[in-house]
């Protein structure tokens, strides 16, 4: 009863998708905090802080990478550098370049800054030189020369009275210029690998540097000499100053002297005292997981926050003096392998990447959390029914149980289990209660974990699980297993071109294998149970899908249209169609019962790694090797009801025509028979029109009276009546009219009129000999 009352879906529509915003080069914050701008490819991204959401995409016209680019001081002006060797000025917030011009330089430009009055701005080139700029009387002030090698770091002074600009090349040094004798005043000695940031205190007159030889140095500026070399044992490419009106006691800052927070290759902040060369303060991380290096440090001095930028083009925002994690966004996701919808309503999904972290994000505000646990790259995830308990298998060897708080959307890892010989590709769970946990390997095999009854809450009592059963289940790697609805049944899908099915059994006992589905050609990606029929399907890189029954293990149905191997597939509609995504980037929905293919979804441009539906049924999420995610929404109702709409106005419409023919309104019956783009209703029109009283005069007082996009609609329809015998009379009296009444220069005005008229010349006598004269004249 329910499945003849059930609506089959027939479209779906992208609602949002969460695409790479940063790549890697320079980021930069607002002076009021409120936005990050940051370089992805040909573009420069600017990031609202608060939503999470990508406001402006500033785009060069030549489609050439962007090297550099700056924000001006007051967060007017934008300029950036792109290999094409040109600079351009944009008006950010409307996106649009205000002027462009040549840089001078003969390879590309490696930074820029601006000055503190936002006049001046500084581009240091690969070619070893340094001009400034007056970007409001739009001319190049100062060529400087001296640097060796590629620049790669300039900074202003922040007294501009002093006009000095410093800057650091690869020979290690730092030069300090004189922006009014445009001389170099000297070059500060100390480090011994490039230099990778600069720090001046709030009365300018020190500085600290930061460098990948391990080493910051304290600068007296007025002297020109070293204060302190502080060793920090690790390359280090960022270096932030303290303020120091802030109280900074909880962290170990004891003093009013100079004291810097370095991030670098540890992926650790660290506080440093400049007097002692000692650390007050290390930041705290999960003892697990790989280091993730820094590249980024950058402060938000009036909310006193902290901005850090990791290799992996992860940003994160910490709260001082605590260091607490406020938000984290993801600027890249390189190749998606997994997703899934997670929370209570589905508000989050859970994303595996190309590594060793999981990424939960919040749809509503693309904020992040990034889960910290296995070592190598996660290959898999399923969540649990109630949806708060997901768990996860890596190229580590392992799987991992995780749970979200539902009230914070806090996530720790709760179990993990560690015994296959090989990576993990595929996981799964039970259906009915959070019983238990299915692995499969590339060692072959299938492991059965059981969960406790209790689950921990938190990662501090993290429990150890031990595979209840291992079974050496295929010839070649396991990439799928799927759990029956009622937790009775396991299917298994391999490499060796094969499905197997085996029965679960009680708790405690083995698994025994109930038959083996053969007929796919290459090997099987993916299989799902159905949710309502005794059926399951399977996904193959032979680019079919193949419906089996679990009674007789027999092939019902073959599903043929991808043009590549077929990675996922999914039930929907209560298991009358399913949806399927393959390498070809395509996500196909299916009618099981008529083997149709009902609509083709293009959104990606790789691989469509993984498809997941809500427990509504209402929403899809894709995710792909193309590095975007998508979420789709279910439109079959609200297409369905605009086109019922759009069929009840068409009866109204007709209905009206009949009431207009009848009071014989003939100009506003035949603009509305137009309007319905409906040409049989047109030529009813017309037949009434001259079967009235003096027809002729009629016909000709209303055809004129047509607008010209009307007129150009009669045209068209009168190519095709004058080639049929029944009315061809009706289409010769309209065409008469026009071309009496119309010059040639305005016939051929009308949109396609040419073609039109001479399709006419062959079905005409008079009428085409005139056709014949209007387009000679017209030629002439």
């Amino acid at each position: 009863m329910a499945k003849s009352n059930l609506q089959f879906k027939t479209n779906y529509a992208v609602s949002s998708t969460i695409e790479p915003f940063y790549k890697g080069g320079k980021v930069q914050i607002s002076k009021d905090e409120k936005f990050i701008f940051c370089t992805c490819g040909t573009r420069v991204n600017v990031l609202q802080i608060v939503t999470g959401k990508i406001v402006h995409s500033i785009e060069q016209d030549d489609q050439e990478d962007i090297t550099s680019f700056a924000l001006s001081l007051d967060d007017e002006i934008l300029v950036t550098a792109s290999k094409a060797l040109l600079l351009k000025q944009w008006d950010w917030k409307q996106a649009q370049c205000t002027r462009s011009w040549r840089a001078i330089h003969n390879v590309p430009i490696a930074s820029m800054t601006f000055d503190p009055t936002s006049t001046l701005l500084a581009t240091g080139g690969c070619d070893g030189t340094i001009k400034l700029w007056d970007v409001v009387k739009q001319y190049c002030t100062h060529n400087l020369k001296g640097s060796s090698g590629v620049v790669h770091l300039v900074e202003f002074h922040p007294d501009i009275s002093l006009l000095q600009l410093f800057s650091s090349a690869s020979d290690c040094g730092i030069r300090m210029w004189d922006l009014r004798s445009s001389q170099c005043l000297c070059v500060l000695q100390s480090h011994y690998s490039p230099v990778t940031s600069l720090a001046f205190t709030s009365d300018g007159a020190s500085m600290v540097s930061s460098g990948r030889d391990k080493i910051c140095t304290v600068w007296d500026l007025k002297s020109r000499t070293t204060r302190r070399t502080v060793p920090v044992y690790e390359a280090v490419e960022s270096v932030v100053l303290l303020p120091e009106d802030e109280d900074f006691s909880e962290i170990g800052v004891k003093t009013k002297e100079i004291h810097f927070i370095t991030a670098g290759s540890k992926g650790v902040l660290r506080v440093w005292d400049a007097s002692s060369a000692r650390c007050v303060f290390a930041q705290t991380l999960p003892s697990y997981g790989d280091p993730r290096s820094l590249t980024y440090c950058l402060p938000l001095p009036s909310s006193l926050r902290l901005a850090t930028v990791t290799a992996e083009h992860n940003i994160l925002l910490y709260q001082l003096p605590s260091f607490t994690t406020q938000q984290q966004f993801v600027g890249f996701n390189d190749e998606v392998l997994d997703v899934k919808f997670l929370g209570k309503g589905d508000t989050h999904i859970v994303v595996a990447t190309n590594s060793s972290q999981l990424k939960v994000f919040d749809l509503a505000t693309s904020s992040c959390k990034i889960l910290y646990g296995h070592t190598d790259t996660v290959l898999s995830l399923d969540v649990f029914k109630k949806a708060s308990l997901f768990v996860s298998c890596a190229k580590d060897k392992s799987v991992r149980v995780w749970r979200q708080d539902p009230d914070s959307g806090q996530v720790c890892c709760v179990a993990q289990g560690c015994s296959h010989g090989n990576a993990v590709g595929s996981i799964t769970c039970s259906r009915m209660k959070e019983s238990f946990v299915v692995s499969g390997s590339q060692d072959c095999t299938i492991k059965v974990w059981d969960l406790p009854e209790t689950i921990p809450e938190t990662d501090g009592d993290m429990f150890q699980l031990t595979a209840r059963v291992t079974e050496k289940a295929h010839d070649k790697d396991v990439n799928s297993v799927a759990v029956s609805p009622n937790d009775k049944l396991l299917v298994s899908g391999s490499q060796d071109r094969l499905a197997k099915l085996w029965s679960l059994g009680a708790p405690g006992a083995d698994l025994a294998l109930l038959g083996v589905f053969r007929g796919h050609r290459r090997g099987v990606w993916c299989v799902q149970f159905s949710p309502m029929d005794q059926v399951l399907a399977s996904s193959s890189a032979d680019g079919s899908v193949k419906l089996w029954s679990l009674q007789d293990f027999s092939c019902l149905k073959t599903f043929e249209g991808h043009d590549a191997s077929v990675l996922k597939l999914i039930f929907v509609s209560r298991g009358t169609q399913l949806l399927t995504s393959g390498s070809d980037g395509l996500v196909k929905l299916w009618t099981i019962k008529t083997n149709e293919c009902v609509k083709t979804l293009d959104a990606h441009q790789d691989k469509v790694w993984g498809l997941h539906a809500t427990r509504k049924d209402d929403r899809v999420v894709t995710a792909s090797a193309d590095s975007n995610i998508t979420v789709w929404t279910d439109v079959t109702e609200v297409e369905q009801a605009e086109e019922q709409a759009k069929q009840e106005d068409q009866i109204l419409k007709k209905q009206e025509l009949s009431n207009l023919l009848h009071e014989k309104k003939f100009l506003k019956a035949l603009g509305l028979a137009i309007s319905l783009d409906q040409p049989h209703t047109v030529l009813k029109v017309i037949k009434a029109i001259r079967q009235g009283e003096d027809g002729a005069k009629q016909l000709e007082k209303t055809v004129l009276k047509l607008r010209q996009d009307q007129k150009e609609s009669m045209l068209r329809y009168c190519a095709v009546w004058n080639t049929n015998a029944r009315s061809c009379l009706d289409a010769q009296a309209v065409i008469q009219v026009m071309l009496t009444h119309l010059s040639p220069e305005e016939l051929l005005q009308y949109q396609g009129a040419r073609a039109h008229l001479e399709g006419l010349i062959p079905y005409t006598g008079e009428v085409g000999e005139c056709v014949c004269v209007v387009l000679a004249d017209c030629v002439c």
